[in-house]
């Protein structure tokens, strides 16, 4: 194998999330000159089970960088970019953690997705044509979040995220127009009702209204796409995220302390009144058991583990063998490398379970995330409202690919 695609430096930086918090940003660069980077984006509503940001007591990444320019470094010197398996082997085997707690979670994922680039760049392959070769037939749907409760916002909303999901179009630059004209009706509506300064954006580039009750921000959102003249063809979805909302056995949500079997009727009561095609989080994190009661009873929804599993092979054969999910959020830097994320989307896809390629709410300008979900050809890629450039850069980096190389938007094939 020729030298030039050997590592000759990995070296770390301190960059900025889309919050404004301190990340980590990885460069790989080959004897044969060519260099790219990966980025480590940041969630607010975590799984306790995701890999471990290394994060100095103010909350930067110094000895993160550190690390990485020595530890890092030295020891991936002289690796081929092209053998991704052998060098996230090689930083699972130099953390020695089964949560990535030495050198932490956030130093190999942004290492391990600059070896990919750098790699993809060497070669002059487009990332996803890297990642995914000649199987490479469609883009996936949008998820996009467009008006936040729970961790995302400052209302009394306890449900973290309200999706719209543009699926009956004929293409991916279609159904993101389509989106984007409900996102604008939505803000009109909410302006109308309550004022300009409740059309501020989120983390994910959501609005956050003063609403209180769950039903309160499905039917502005539903209004939003009938005035649109979009029902039938974009459908809703939530986020719970329940286990920010989970405490001492109860639920508490809409000003009521519900049960969880309680909480499993209040989904179904939901899920007759409106087009809910998804459904992430509903339960706390270690729940399978209503998960799985919930999907049987919801055979239309997408019941979709995140918390649930945070991108850990172990927790979705849980999953698998209980039947909690028909879904799954797939986001890198929970578990820590690219080769780690590609055997649990082989897991599920096996299983045919729905894969869900996610940002993270502390996300970078990097558009990787869009590559990835056309490379693995997932179901969907959920990376907030069409708004803000850390969120806009992967939906545009989408409706390049589709343009360039023709391929189908999958939202009627699902």
């Amino acid at each position: 194998m020729s030298d030039s695609f050997r590592i000759r430096k990995v070296k770390g930086y301190q960059i900025l999330d889309s919050r404004g918090n301190r990340t980590v940003r990885v460069r790989v660069e080959t004897y044969g000159g060519i260099s790219d980077f990966g980025d480590a984006p940041a969630g607010a509503s975590k799984g306790t089970r995701e890999a471990v940001e290394l994060r100095d007591k103010d909350g930067g990444v110094t000895e993160a960088v550190r690390i990485i320019d020595s530890v890092i470094n030295d020891s991936l010197h002289g690796f081929s970019v092209l053998d991704q398996l052998a060098i996230d082997q090689a930083l699972i085997k130099l953390d020695g953690t089964s949560n990535k707690s030495r050198i932490g979670g956030n130093t190999t994922i942004a290492t391990s997705i600059a070896v990919l680039k750098t790699a993809s760049k060497s070669l002059g392959l487009e990332y996803f044509k890297y990642i995914g070769g000649p199987r490479v037939r469609y883009v996936p749907i949008p998820l996009l979040n467009i008006l936040n409760g729970g961790l995302h916002a400052g209302n009394m909303l306890k449900i973290q995220e309200f999706i719209v999901i543009p699926k009956e179009f004929d293409t991916f630059s279609e159904a993101l127009i389509a989106s984007t004209s409900i996102y604008k009706r939505l803000k009109e509506l909410i302006t109308e009702r309550y004022g300009k300064l409740y059309t501020a954006l989120g983390d994910e580039g959501g609005v956050a209204p003063p609403l209180e009750k769950t039903r309160d921000a499905l039917d502005l959102i539903y209004t939003a796409v009938k005035q649109t003249g979009y029902d039938g063809q974009v459908y809703l979805g939530m986020d719970a995220a329940a286990s920010d909302f989970f405490k001492d056995d109860v639920y508490e949500i809409d000003g009521r302390r519900y049960s969880p079997d309680e909480m499993i009727d209040y989904y179904v009561s939901l899920a007759n009144e409106y087009p809910i095609l998804y459904l992430e989080d509903p339960f706390n994190e270690n729940d399978f058991e209503r998960f799985s009661i919930l999907q049987s009873k919801l055979k239309k929804t997408i019941v979709t583990g995140d918390d649930l599993y945070t991108t850990n092979v172990e927790y979705l054969k849980k999953g698998i063998e209980k039947k909690s999910t028909s879904g799954t959020i797939v986001k890198p830097n929970q578990i820590g490398t690219l080769s780690e994320t590609f055997d649990y989307i082989e897991l599920a896809k096996k299983n045919s379970i729905k894969v869900i390629v996610s940002h993270r709410s502390g996300e970078t300008e990097d558009s990787f995330i869009a590559d990835l979900a056309v490379g693995v050809q997932s179901d969907f890629i959920k990376t907030g409202a069409p708004a803000r450039g850390e969120r806009t850069s992967k939906y545009n980096r989408i409706i390049e690919i589709e343009r360039d190389y023709g391929l189908e938007y999958y939202g009627k094939k699902l």
